[in-house]
């Protein structure tokens, strides 16, 4: 039995060894820069997404 690969086989197997390596994060910063906390807006967005779903939990439950 031969074994058939196609053209589309072969470009999926080499595009996952060629890809990772030309993928690269971000080069850090400085040190001269200053890290800025998450605070104000972003907490109370997570704070109504919390009350949101406790809301949708206590109304599926009746």
């Amino acid at each position: 039995m031969k074994l058939k690969i196609s053209t589309i086989q072969i470009i999926i197997i080499a595009a996952c060894f060629l890809v990772p390596s030309l993928l690269h994060a971000q080069p850090g910063f400085g040190d001269d820069t200053d890290d800025v906390p998450i605070d104000g807006g972003l907490s109370l967005l997570i704070a109504a997404g919390v009350g949101y779903g406790a809301q949708k939990l206590r109304g599926r439950k009746k």
